[in-house]
């Protein structure tokens, strides 16, 4: 094995968390968390999403949360948006956040109908708009995204050459409008992701699109989530999200309360274990994931909230 001597984990916990929760979260709460993440060594956390409240509820507060936070230094801010009006009220903060726009294509048509009513037609013609107003607005292209890249709960399988087919659509919508993206992030929407989906998309990828950046962002949902982060490490993935506590999941993928992104404390554990650097603060994480729990109030899927680190029993042990 050739590991990384590092990785980037993104923080997604409070955006992705609090949008699903079915009560409603307080926007001091909220902020509390964010102000807990900031303190645990991320580089990049994503704190809020700009979106339709009658769609997304849970972030109707946005602005209020995004002008709450305490930002520290050395630490990305960066919110989610995904339409003009949304840029236009992320823009408001460009001075706390790192605005970045995404090319966000679906490899199930069926997902895509599900999620936005689009075909592949559709969503194609969508992120060409996108990218043009968001080029207008002066707001860069970052990444692309692939949803679905492993599994679809209403397609079913998803083989690695529609993954490539869907990065291929995406590279071409950014190379239209002038734009070089290499980051692309495979994301386990519904957690159809095992070890062997997650080598055979990542050798796919790789094989057509060689100087692309692979990240991952994988979902729990069905127990296979730190053993795809272990199969993307052993492939040299330097970039993953995460979510702290395992906060959240995907309010379109048609399984409520299925757990959504793994345990930022817990790919943490993982790689640190594996000798790979995160800069991470894991026991200042676990008490983030707790805090969490105390918000939200109820349990959260994080292992790591109940049985600490290593390095605390360690100490013990010396």
């Amino acid at each position: 094995m050739d590991l990384p001597s590092s990785v980037v984990i993104s923080e997604e916990g409070p955006r992705e968390g609090f949008q699903i929760e079915p009560d409603p979260i307080a926007t001091a709460d909220k902020i509390a968390l964010i102000d807990a993440l900031s303190a645990c060594g991320l580089r990049r956390i994503q704190i809020a999403s700009f979106v339709n409240p009658k769609h997304v509820p849970g972030w109707a507060d946005a602005e209020a949360v995004v002008q709450g936070f305490a930002a520290r230094e050395g630490v990305e801010y960066s919110a989610v948006w995904f339409n003009e009006a949304g840029m236009q009220r992320a823009l408001a903060f460009k001075s706390k956040l790192t605005l970045a726009g995404f090319i966000s294509l679906s490899a199930s048509e069926p997902f895509a109908i599900k999620n936005l009513n689009r075909d592949r037609a559709g969503q194609i013609d969508a992120m060409r708009q996108y990218v043009r107003v968001h080029r207008e607005a002066g707001v860069p292209i970052a990444k692309i995204i692939v949803m679905a890249a492993f599994g679809c709960n209403f397609a079913g399988d998803i083989s690695p050459a529609k993954v490539v087919e869907t990065v291929a659509d995406a590279r071409t919508i950014a190379r239209e409008a002038g734009v070089e993206v290499q980051d692309v992030t495979l994301a386990d929407s519904m957690g159809w992701a095992t070890p062997r989906r997650v080598a055979d998309a990542i050798g796919t990828v790789r094989d057509r699109f060689d100087d692309v950046r692979i990240a991952l962002h994988l979902h729990d949902t069905r127990g296979q989530g730190i053993a795809c982060a272990y199969e993307g490490l052993r492939l040299g993935v330097t970039a993953f999200d995460a979510a702290v506590a395992g906060l959240g999941g995907c309010p379109f993928a048609g399984q409520p309360g299925a757990p959504g992104n793994i345990a930022t404390e817990e790919l943490a554990l993982l790689c640190e274990e594996m000798g790979i650097s995160t800069g991470l603060n894991i026991e200042a994480l676990i008490e983030a994931g707790r805090l969490a729990e105390r918000i939200v109030r109820h349990r959260l899927p994080s292992a790591a909230l109940r049985s600490g680190t290593l390095a605390a029993f360690r100490r013990r042990a010396a």
